[in-house]
């Protein structure tokens, strides 16, 4: 069984860049067929889809973070990157890398995400932006 574990910084300035590293241990992030999302959930507000990986490397963005949002692999070392710019307060979430095997068109559209479809979660990352 294929397990998440997320990491980052903690603590980000406003109008800096974010970065987040997804290692995943026992299974392959080429394995098809497999995508494998970043979703945040701020205090107070849904899961928000950030964007997707798909094994073969293909990308995928929620639009209103699409300008600033990067996910990038390395499959040496099987981890799967968010890089997050121009960052403020509005950012400040815990953030979850998840593992799918189908992507829900209204959360490629930007709309909510559907649990149902993700197996496994990471515990999640923290971030907190500070103005």
């Amino acid at each position: 069984q294929a397990q998440l574990q997320e990491s980052g910084p903690g603590l980000v300035k406003a109008s800096e860049s974010l970065s987040l590293t997804c290692t995943v241990s026992g299974g392959s992030i080429t394995t098809s067929p497999y995508y494998w999302s970043w979703i945040r959930q701020s205090p107070g507000k849904e899961l928000e889809w950030i964007g997707v990986i798909h094994n073969s490397g293909g990308t995928v963005y929620n639009p209103s973070l699409k300008s600033r949002a990067a996910i990038s692999r390395d499959t040496s070392k099987n981890q799967i990157t968010l890089r997050l710019t121009a960052v403020s307060p509005e950012d400040t979430a815990q953030y979850y890398c998840a593992r799918s095997k189908t992507i829900a068109a209204q959360t490629l559209m930007g709309g909510t995400v559907d649990q149902r479809e993700y197996d496994i979660w990471g515990q999640g990352t923290q971030v907190t932006v500070s103005s």
